[in-house]
């Protein structure tokens, strides 16, 4: 029978309603998912040897025969063995099959099969365990390039490649080309059918890499196009063009250097400010780097054209301190900056937005109070958001609409989460990169140690000596509280802010002030927590990752970390910048019991370098993007074959085919692009409104 792209998944023979249950679970309901089900890795069976010629460090396909019946041993509940002997023309191998009774009546003296598994040979005499094996006549998933597919309970490889063989011509021939010709031409893309087929079984690795280009690329291609059609397509609007000032004019004015990543950056910052077009620029750099002293150049450059700017910070607390940083520097040339947030009473605050529409205020500084109606710019020229992934593009977008019509504001995107280049390039399409890769002279490196439970107690003499010197200290947990599974230690179980400061106050440091924070405490809670951890008057702060983004204490000089192994590198070095804010040598300590292989490596590639995007790109291959951010805030749909880490080169090459499309054709309205925007519609399903 002729199968169809549409067609449920129970057509198949034998994926009855329960095997169609299990294949729900990994999103495959019809064909057409089935289709794009693709392998995650690939075995090579391709080569046959004979027993004696078998290599042993590697699988491979040995041809022979059955010589005997399976025999089968009952070891205990749970486990049976099924052995049997095989032989070719020159050797006898005994094969054991574990917890397999269908062996029993699949193998029978006589036949002649193709096993696939690891040959070892002890003497003279050859044994392999649990191989694949399959018929001579008629073989399918031996003497190939096998695919190897992600499963879940109850489905089996097998099962899996044997559904795609017997649907893959049918259905490869009814998928629409969604890319157009041209930009197949021009990129050297194979037609869609012929790689969904040879991704799934490729004649030659060579063909597989020719298939996964094409997939990868309009995988990427789609991704960039959408991602640019929400944030208003790619083609920049006009902005206020700014008369060009001498930076030097500013930094005299600085009670220190800057770097020349700092120069370098404001330099790239005030082309685009005096380009005539609005500036939309990302602004990366570590914890410490110096991102704000950027934006107060950005700020001061706005002022001396007659705008005004403003700054948006996640916090209150963190918004004080950019007040606080900001407005001395800015003062010394002659400017006005002022805070607003929530906090602010309504007298101070009826006068301040009086003073701001009157252009008095050449900064205002603020949190989501910044969005409310009754702020009004007289005219706003700059507006900088501060850990900007916090907010999304839609307040992003609220604040730059406080401008007057007909003239678009410049946009300055600071993040001190290191994000690798590939990813910066597609979730902040619309956006340039700038990249602080230097730390201001005098900063500390911190020291970061991985220990494991039994060195508890030395790390909790080592939390007293920093105290005892007068220093102060965070101590992380990941949850909350015990009832969200995480039971307390000792014994390696997950620790919870509740029980943790509880047993640290009554047991651990009853001498010591000790507070804590972290999210279902409500907003004046938490912001009284860490205000008081800043003022020195709490000297331990035990805390969830509510502390990752959070004000300067340059007296905290260690931070202790629990159950690392719970939290992504990029994350753990956000918490790490914590500490080493001040004069003194800071300490990051992660407690692990953690002894999985991936685990130990992850954590010790943060104790090698303090270097955040080099620690992005391996938490990148490690993870995948959805640890940068939360998957409802960066909107990435999840990527079936491309590999943001790997992929780099076709990345630009895709992007850049995307901007040409939608120079073209911004809306993907010409009927040669609507099965392109379909197709966009579909990966971007949560933000379809978004599109119409």
């Amino acid at each position: 029978m002729a199968y169809q792209l549409t067609d449920s998944i129970q057509i198949l023979p034998g994926i009855g309603p329960a095997r169609a249950k299990r294949l729900e679970k990994l999103g495959i309901l019809s064909l057409r998912d089935l289709l794009f089900w693709f392998p995650r890795n690939y075995e090579d069976r391709r080569e046959l040897f004979s027993i004696a010629e078998a290599p042993e460090d590697r699988s491979v396909c040995v041809r022979a025969m059955v010589a005997t019946p399976p025999r089968a041993t009952h070891i205990r509940k749970g486990l049976e063995l099924v052995k049997v002997s095989v032989v070719d023309d020159r050797e006898t191998m005994e094969i054991t099959f574990f917890n397999q009774a269908y062996v029993r009546t699949a193998l029978t003296p006589g036949m002649v099969c193709i096993f696939f598994g690891s040959v070892q040979r002890k003497g003279r005499r050859y044994t392999m365990t649990n191989p694949v094996f399959e018929p001579e006549e008629g073989q399918r998933f031996t003497q190939c390039i096998m695919p190897v597919y992600p499963l879940t309970a109850g489905i089996s490889n097998n099962l899996l490649a044997g559904a795609l063989r017997r649907v893959l011509e049918d259905c490869t021939d009814q998928l629409e080309e969604p890319l157009p010709r041209e930009i197949l031409r021009r990129h050297q893309l194979a037609q869609v059918g012929y790689a969904v087929r040879t991704v799934h079984f490729p004649p030659s690795w060579e063909e597989l890499e020719v298939a996964k280009r094409r997939l990868v690329f309009e995988e990427l291609f789609l991704l960039s196009l959408g991602l640019s059609m929400l944030k208003g397509s790619g083609l920049r609007r006009q902005g206020i063009a700014c008369a060009s000032h001498p930076l030097k004019n500013y930094t005299d004015t600085l009670p220190f250097t800057l770097t020349d990543a700092q120069l370098r950056t404001i330099g790239e910052a005030f082309d685009d400010m005096t380009s005539g077009r609005a500036m939309n620029r990302l602004v990366q750099g570590d914890v410490g780097s110096g991102k704000t002293v950027v934006g107060a150049a950005c700020a001061w450059l706005m002022a001396k054209n007659g705008c005004q700017s403003a700054l948006m910070a996640p916090t209150e607390i963190l918004a004080e301190q950019h007040w606080k940083t900001l407005s001395p520097l800015l003062e010394r040339s002659g400017q006005t900056v002022a805070l607003l947030t929530g906090s602010t009473r309504a007298k101070e605050r009826r006068e301040l937005l009086a003073r701001l529409e009157a252009g008095e205020i050449d900064l205002l500084i603020g949190t989501h109070a910044l969005l409310t109606q009754n702020v009004v710019f007289r005219r706003l020229g700059l507006v900088i958001t501060d850990e900007q992934h916090r907010f999304g593009v839609g307040q992003r977008s609220a604040l730059v609409g406080k401008h007057q019509q007909g003239e678009q504001p410049h946009v300055l995107v600071m993040s001190a989460t290191p994000i690798p280049r590939t990813l910066a390039l597609i979730v902040y399409g619309d956006l340039d990169v700038s990249v602080i890769d230097q730390r201001p002279p005098g900063r500390q490196e911190v020291q970061t140690l991985l220990i494991g439970e039994d060195k508890r107690q030395r790390m909790y003499g080592f939390i007293r000596k920093q105290v005892e010197e007068g220093h102060q200290v965070y101590l992380v947990c990941p949850a909350v509280e015990e009832s969200e599974g995480m039971a307390l230690l000792p014994g390696g179980e997950l620790k919870n802010v509740t029980d943790y400061a509880r047993e640290l106050r009554e047991s651990v440091f009853p001498d010591l002030k000790i507070g804590l924070l972290h999210g279902k405490l409500k907003p004046k809670e938490k912001e009284a927590a860490m205000a008081a951890f800043a003022r020195g008057e709490t000297q331990l702060l035990v805390a969830t990752t509510v502390i990752e983004v959070g004000v300067d204490v340059p007296n905290a000089t260690l931070i202790v970390i629990e159950n690392a192994e719970r939290f992504g590198l990029s994350q753990l070095h956000q918490l790490r910048g914590r500490v080493g804010r001040g004069s003194s040598q800071s300490y990051c300590v992660l407690v692990s019991s953690a002894r999985g292989q991936e685990a130990r490596q992850r954590l010790r590639a943060l104790c090698a370098t303090n270097d955040g995007f080099q620690i992005a790109e391996e938490d990148l291959k490690l993870r995948g993007p959805g640890d940068f951010f939360g998957s409802r805030q960066h909107g990435l749909p999840p990527l079936k074959v491309a590999d943001l880490a790997g992929d780099t080169r076709v990345l630009y090459e895709a992007k850049q085919a995307a901007q040409s499309l939608l120079e073209e054709d911004p809306q993907l309205s010409l009927p040669g692009h609507r099965q392109i925007r379909s197709r966009v519609e579909q990966l971007f399903e949560a933000n379809r409104d978004t599109f119409n």
